[in-house]
């Protein structure tokens, strides 16, 4: 069945062409940190080794697997200029290579001026969307337009943005990560670390990451960039940078993709007791992938819809309760770690779920 969705035609016989776009600062795909930067090339990858024609708009520097690449001349997202010229931009690129599905992961404001023509639109949101971009998107674009979410807690929140209309149409389609990237590990010892792998910032939870590797007696390795501004700078001056001995609570800074696979394969949890609601959390999938287990905070956005508590991790209310489930995590098995992530967050999977998608859009345009 995969192959013959990922191998749609339109009604005369031509190869699908789908135009993707991202946000212009990082290149797809990224070098260090850009998770929807990832999915962007694993779908650029996936279409066009299955027959798409695939364009990308998106930083300058990609080197993703696409037959065209239209690059952004504006390289900040909430630059009022720079966005008006990359809606040019996306203008210019829709007109040159005529998709047949228009896919966004970049800002809906991008889109504004093929809003109302007959192009089918796929926005998809990463994180919590705002209702007057949502409610002037589904107005301008009526049914051409289709919302996804990451996670069903974002489509819940998009739903949010229109209610009490049952319009515009919302879909939830889970990030993703291709499994064959990640070296799966069945066995750690006792001994092993606990690995905190996320921005170091807050509302990531660091500091109570730290407290949880002293209470249960586990080392604990940090990983992630350290973001400039200036409460973040404040936070690690003040509650991480302190904390760090060079034995227990060890910060290696950011890491790349080797990196990242031995350093979550060789953890016995990934430690990431966030205080804010996870839109989706991609660094959940890679550590299952890893065949590692989660530790993180219960009812907290998407995490929820990702870890199930006790069997590839843990939901945990408070810092007592995450020292007990430190204790207990010889009781998940890593292979089913590493089945959750092959059977619900492979690429194979999200691919087929979102060309279905692209079929009912354009079928819709077509009137076929």
């Amino acid at each position: 069945m995969f192959q013959s969705i990922l191998t749609l035609k339109k009604p005369h016989g031509w190869t699908v062409k789908v135009l993707l776009t991202t946000d212009p600062e990082i290149p797809v795909p990224p070098l260090l940190y850009g998770g929807i930067q990832r999915i962007v090339d694993s779908l650029c990858r996936t279409y066009t080794k299955r027959g798409f024609e695939v364009a990308l708009v998106g930083h300058p520097e990609s080197k993703t697997a696409v037959s065209h690449l239209y690059p952004l001349s504006g390289r900040r997202s909430q630059n009022v200029f720079d966005s008006v010229r990359n809606i040019n931009c996306v203008t210019a690129a829709v007109r040159a290579f005529e998709p047949d599905v228009i896919h966004s992961f970049a800002r809906l404001l991008y889109l504004t001026p093929l809003l109302p023509g007959r192009y089918p639109k796929i926005m998809s949101y990463q994180r919590e969307p705002g209702r007057r971009a949502v409610q002037m998107g589904s107005w301008l674009a009526g049914d051409s337009l289709c919302f996804t979410g990451c996670s069903s807690y974002i489509t819940s929140q998009g739903r949010r943005c229109t209610e009490p209309s049952s319009k515009p149409r919302w879909e939830t389609i889970y990030n993703f990560i291709e499994p064959s990237s990640y070296t799966f590990v069945d066995h750690v010892p006792n001994e092993a670390p606990l690995v905190f792998l996320s921005r170091i910032e807050r509302v990531k939870g660091t500091h109570t990451a730290i407290e949880i590797a002293r209470a249960s007696q586990s080392k604990l390795i940090i990983a992630g960039n350290r973001p400039s501004l200036p409460d973040a700078k404040q936070y690690w001056e003040t509650q991480i940078e302190p904390a760090l001995d060079g034995e227990q609570i060890r910060y290696i800074g950011a890491v790349d993709d080797r990196k990242k696979n031995e350093l979550l394969g060789s953890a016995k949890a990934l430690l990431l007791p966030i205080e804010w609601n996870e839109p989706f959390g991609i660094v959940f999938t890679e550590a299952l992938a890893c065949g590692t287990p989660i530790i993180t905070s219960a009812g907290r956005g998407a995490a929820p819809e990702i870890v199930e508590h006790a069997k590839n991790g843990y939901l945990t209310s408070s810092v007592e309760d995450a020292v007990e489930k430190v204790a207990a995590l010889s009781a998940i098995s890593r292979e089913h770690c590493r089945q959750t992530a092959e059977q619900r967050f492979s690429v194979e999977v999200v691919a087929e779920q979102y060309i279905s998608l692209y079929r009912e859009m354009i079928a819709m345009s077509t009137g076929s």
